[in-house]
């Protein structure tokens, strides 16, 4: 038995660079950070006594004999990637619901090959890790996703991020002192909108329209090098707060789907009640938002919210991790 964890992550800055259709030409970067929620992942080789080959238990519960069978993509591509021959169980279990905006399905893969590599006891680099969550996601299943969740899944960690041509990936933890990361986080409080996306839709328009968007996306990708400026500086984390603002609404300039009236409206209601700037998670259309507001101005912003659910977090800095490994 393996039991393997891989964190969800928040973006402040560059989502959209990370896309294989820009960076290949112009490079891309990010600023994000993985956070202590979860998706956990157990699996085991199964014993030949059942009638079926292949258990994988989620929202459903799938028995098949092959791996062509299996209908959660994630699943039915990594095992056919690693080629395993002998039958497998798989059960996974999140801290976040799904379409979030919180990186879930990069999450979730991270994981699970994570743990199918460690049943095949093969160890295997964070590095190697993320390439090959992307490779699934982007080639084998076809996603439309970028390459900074399954990075940040995979490493962990206040991080910047370049990717450069031929799918290069140089991950860079950010120098900065503890103290100075406690304040940063806990200037953010994380929203639950309660609507539901699924990512890759609002993600392929953004993807057909990137040629159309180069003045917006080289923006984009300058806020990355500004927000470390303000973190590796002595400058006020305002400062971020307010940038964090001028990102987003560039974001929204992308395309009609980043945001909508109840986003805008939990958006709004957060900046009256004292928050300097914030942003959705995610590629667009629902799932999570982040706000950044003095602690003092916290409980205000909760009571406004009237009702949303808001999740506390702290930064995870381990990354995908083994948990547990039964060689017996």
């Amino acid at each position: 038995m393996i039991i393997v964890r891989a964190p969800f992550r928040i973006s402040f800055f560059g989502g959209g660079t990370d896309y294989p259709v820009w960076y290949e030409k112009h490079g891309g970067e990010v600023l994000g950070t993985s956070i202590d929620k979860y998706s956990y992942i157990s699996c085991r080789y199964l014993p030949p006594f059942f009638e079926h080959k292949f258990r994988v238990v989620y929202s459903a519960i799938e028995l098949t004999n092959q791996i062509n069978e299996i209908d959660h993509p994630s699943v039915r591509e990594c095992l056919r990637f690693l080629g395993l021959k002998e039958g497998v169980e798989v059960h996974y279990d999140g801290d976040l619901p799904a379409r979030s905006g919180m990186g879930s399905s990069s999450s979730f893969t991270v994981a699970l090959l994570r743990a199918l590599f460690a049943l095949k006891k093969i160890e295997i680099s964070k590095q190697e890790l993320a390439l090959k969550a992307i490779h699934v996601e982007q080639d084998l299943i076809g996603e439309s996703v970028g390459s900074q969740d399954q990075t940040l899944a995979s490493f962990g960690g206040l991080n910047h991020i370049k990717f450069g041509e031929n799918r290069t990936i140089d991950v860079r933890p950010l120098p900065i002192p503890w103290e100075k990361q406690k304040d940063l986080q806990s200037h953010l409080i994380l929203v639950f909108t309660g609507l539901s996306r699924i990512a890759s839709e609002v993600a392929s328009e953004q993807i057909r329209l990137t040629p159309e968007r180069e003045k917006e996306l080289s923006l984009i990708q300058s806020f990355v090098t500004e927000g470390i400026r303000i973190l590796e500086s002595e400058s006020e984390l305002s400062e971020f707060g307010l940038l964090l603002n001028e990102a987003w609404k560039v974001k929204k300039s992308l395309t009609s789907k980043v945001s909508n009236k109840e986003i805008d409206e939990i958006y709004e209601a957060g900046v009256s009640a004292g928050a300097v700037g914030g942003k959705l998670l995610g590629a667009g259309g629902g799932g999570f938002v982040l706000l950044f507001a003095k602690p003092e101005f916290h409980q205000r912003i909760i009571e406004k919210l009237k009702g949303l659910l808001v999740v506390p977090f702290q930064f995870d800095y381990d990354g995908s991790k083994v948990l547990f490994s039964d060689d017996s």
